[in-house]
């Protein structure tokens, strides 16, 4: 906003004065200011009355200007030049015939410095006459509003013209073409603010399509173990053997447990937006942190027979987080890391170009090249063999995504070729 507010003192501030020093230079060299005869009659007066005193004593000027006024009921007095701050080229048409014609808040006056006493200068205070406006002046002064009103609608054209697009792409949304994007310009009086709207246009999208995702999904997969249980309900009404009713009550069981973790895991992720405005950040010093993450997960690690190795950073890095969600993303690849790799997960910390980069590496087959754009979507698996009913549901790499999101960091992923598996790199910013 602080460029819409400059642009708008530039235009307005600007305009006055190309106009009012355009019409000035129109004036000067258009219209040629000649004294009226009354003032010509008055320079006349004053330089005869300058040349009738300036041969007599000081005493004698002070009478002879308080009979002139008394005479001609014209206010006449003596002045001292010391006393009129004039700059130098005004200065100089004090001796001059005529005198020089100044102006106060009430009425103009002529001021004669004396020849032979150039101490003192005779003032003639002129009548006031009231001036009546003219029709140039008129014609100046509408010229001046109709051109700063037009110079004002010229800087308002490129200002609407946005708010058009905006409210445009706005109505575009609501009807749900939600893919709509405003095109933010580098000369724009308010890029800020359409560089927020795409933002929020970006999260709207986004929530909507997991939404759409996480509704499919959830439609799709509790298909089966609904028609289980019905098939469990009919099979168990339907025969009177104790042994198998109870066989079957079992596995009913088992398919509303399945059934509870896939819908809490469901409902958890439809809920993180709200999370993300809940986020309790505080400086945290990164080596301890992950540190403290990684001896967490070491029984885990031993369950796979997997080794896991730590590279802290050479310095000490601080970074503004919320603890809870990073070491749950954190943990999240450890997790994942441990289950596909051969022998060892390589966990290592540095900052780069300004951001703090956490990578976690495996040893394991890595990730086909074809597929690393899209396993941070939800409900993508790349493995087939991790089934739902054992629990996985592919909204690790998705919640993982969504945490640095709200950390105005990334997560990518690469195969590594130091290490032969996959590599995920959390990069969070350090300021």
């Amino acid at each position: 906003m602080r460029r819409l507010y400059i642009s708008i003192i530039i235009s307005v501030i600007g305009s006055l004065f190309l106009i009012s020093w355009g019409l000035d230079t129109l004036v000067e060299n258009n219209i040629d200011v000649e004294d009226s005869s009354d003032i010509v009659i008055y320079k006349k007066l004053i330089e005869g009355l300058s040349h009738e005193v300036d041969d007599h004593p000081f005493e004698a000027i002070e009478r002879k200007l308080e009979q002139f006024s008394r005479y001609y009921q014209i206010e006449a007095s003596l002045k001292l030049t010391d006393n009129v701050a004039l700059p130098a080229s005004l200065i100089t048409q004090l001796s001059q015939p005529g005198g020089l014609l100044l102006a106060s808040e009430t009425n103009p006056y002529l001021l004669r410095q004396l020849s032979k006493h150039s101490k003192y200068l005779i003032q003639i205070h002129l009548p006031h006459e009231p001036v009546e406006a003219q029709p140039v002046d008129i014609i100046l002064t509408t010229t001046l509003y109709i051109g700063v009103c037009g110079i004002i609608i010229l800087w308002l054209l490129p200002l609407t013209r946005r708010l058009y697009l905006l409210t445009s792409t706005a109505e575009k949304i609501g009807e749900g073409h939600l893919s709509q994007r405003v095109l933010v310009s580098k000369y724009s009086y308010i890029r800020t603010f359409e560089y927020s709207f795409n933002q929020m246009a970006g999260q709207i999208e986004k929530l909507v399509n997991d939404n759409k995702i996480l509704a499919r999904s959830l439609s799709h997969d509790i298909r089966t173990p609904m028609s289980c249980l019905r098939f469990g309900v009919e099979a168990a009404l339907d025969t009177n053997d104790i042994d198998k009713k109870n066989n079957y009550i079992n596995r009913m069981e088992t398919e509303i447990t399945r059934m509870e973790e896939m819908t809490t895991i469901f409902l958890e992720y439809a809920g993180m937006e709200r999370q993300g405005f809940n986020l309790k950040k505080e400086w945290v010093n990164v080596n301890e942190f992950i540190g403290h993450v990684i001896e967490e997960l070491q029984s885990l690690a031993q369950q796979y027979n997997i080794e896991l190795i730590f590279h802290p950073s050479s310095k000490d890095l601080v970074a503004n987080i919320d603890e809870y969600w990073c070491q749950r993303a954190i943990q999240n690849l450890i997790s994942n890391a441990t289950q596909y790799a051969k022998a060892a997960v390589h966990v290592s910390i540095k900052e780069q170009n300004g951001m703090l980069n956490i990578s976690i590496t495996d040893d394991g087959k890595g990730i086909p090249e074809n597929k690393l754009d899209v396993i941070f979507n939800p409900f993508v698996k790349l493995d087939t063999n991790r089934s739902r009913e054992k629990g996985h549901f592919g909204l690790g790499l998705a919640i993982c995504n969504k945490i640095m999101d709200w950390h105005q960091g990334r997560i990518m992923a690469k195969n590594s070729v130091e290490y032969g598996g996959a590599s995920f790199m959390l990069l969070f910013p350090l300021k």
